[in-house]
């Protein structure tokens, strides 16, 4: 039997099901779904709409969807699912139904652990005709020690399910904004303390998701026992700083869709070549670093002729990528042996396993080819 390389951790989108907030804000039944489904190609060759081929446009109040997904996940040799996790303070929580299920009824028996995704909602994020960027939706609020236990206390129960993903028996706990939460060191402090006092006696393993490498050294100051570093911000730096020879062949695409489009917002770079930033093994090798790979990226459903779009992407492509990210843990203790996967899901921003109809499990082939060792 081929040894597992790594544990990739894929985050997982939990927003496919319909929400009152959503009904208000978008309409009876919105889901990402309604953005994905209406989503039209931008250029020749664009990949727009992208289609869900086996499990179709998913309804995640299905357990037995959640069950094909885990199938599939396993198939594909991923370890286990990040749920994105929104506390917005004073006990505001949205999209939180899937993960509760999955809590409540012990199934799908599929190891997991969560990702604050602390950060205001906006409805930039889910209006591409109407661009805006100053109309708070839900607003992310940090009121202090109080709210930090009551948000510890409504979690503990996951945080002690045998299925929740540990590092050295620590259950491992995101925070997709650290630099947003000017406390965050007291919140670290005081979580590890809790965790403590309710029986989970080495505290948590916090990670960072960083913008940008520079953050490194600060965010374990913090607390912080790891950092993943966001590989999209790589490209936009490159995008808008490098001017290397690699960048010089898409930025000229890029100029020349954009005269034809008439934009001059979108930007369009070829996968091939964002495949060489995405991953810094300068970075991503460091001892506490986390690195994380990403399929694909289409932004344009949710923002139209603004969006970022990482063009003719491919399973073949993919796994050069995988094998990139399996270089920076190779030398790791196995406990650390762990790649972030962005992501299982997130159809709307064009990074996603799950099979669609122009390539099938190419993508999930691939994974499992590069980690396994195996293309069985």
């Amino acid at each position: 039997m081929n040894k597992i390389k790594a544990r990739v951790i894929a985050f997982y989108l939990p927003q496919f099901h319909p929400t009152p907030e959503n009904d208000v804000w978008w309409g009876k039944g919105f889901t990402e779904w309604t953005n994905v489904g209406k989503a039209k190609p931008l250029f020749r060759g664009h990949y727009q709409p992208k289609v869900p081929a086996d499990l179709g446009y998913y309804d995640l109040r299905l357990p037995e969807i959640r069950e094909e997904q885990v199938k599939l996940a396993k198939e594909a040799c991923i370890y286990g699912f990040c749920y994105w996790h929104y506390w917005f303070g004073e006990g505001k929580r949205l999209l939180e139904m899937p993960f509760n299920e999955v809590l409540k009824s012990g199934k799908p028996n599929f190891p997991f652990c969560l990702g604050w995704a602390n950060e205001s909602w906006e409805n930039k994020l889910w209006d591409a005709d109407n661009f805006q960027h100053n109309k708070i939706l839900v607003e992310q609020k940090y009121p202090g020690k109080a709210d930090n236990e009551i948000h510890f206390y409504s979690l503990l129960n996951a945080f002690k399910d045998l299925r929740y993903i540990r590092i050295y028996d620590k259950p491992l706990f995101l925070i997709y904004k650290p630099e947003n939460f000017q406390d965050i060191k007291i919140f670290i402090a005081q979580w590890n303390q809790l965790a403590r006092e309710n029986g989970i006696s080495g505290g948590f393993h916090f990670v960072a998701h960083a913008s940008s490498g520079k953050e490194y050294s600060k965010l374990l100051e913090l607390g912080f026992n790891s950092v993943e570093i966001y590989p999209m911000n790589r490209v936009f730096d490159y995008y808008y700083n490098s001017k290397s020879i690699l960048f010089k062949s898409f930025n000229k695409i890029d100029s020349i869709l954009k005269k034809a489009l008439a934009c001059k917002k979108i930007k369009i770079i070829e996968y091939k070549d964002a495949i060489k930033i995405l991953i810094d093994k300068s970075e991503d090798s460091l001892p506490h670093a986390i690195p994380t790979i990403m399929p694909n990226w289409d932004h344009s459903p949710r923002s139209g002729n603004n969006a970022w779009i990482l063009n003719n992407s491919s399973p073949e492509l993919f796994k050069l990528h995988v094998k990139d990210a399996l270089e920076c843990i190779e030398n790791k203790p196995e406990e650390e042996k762990i790649i972030f996967l962005k992501s299982w899901n997130e159809w709307a921003e064009g990074n996603y396993m799950e099979p669609d109809i122009k390539f099938g499990k190419g993508y999930i082939y691939a994974l499992k080819e590069v980690i396994s060792g195996s293309n069985e």
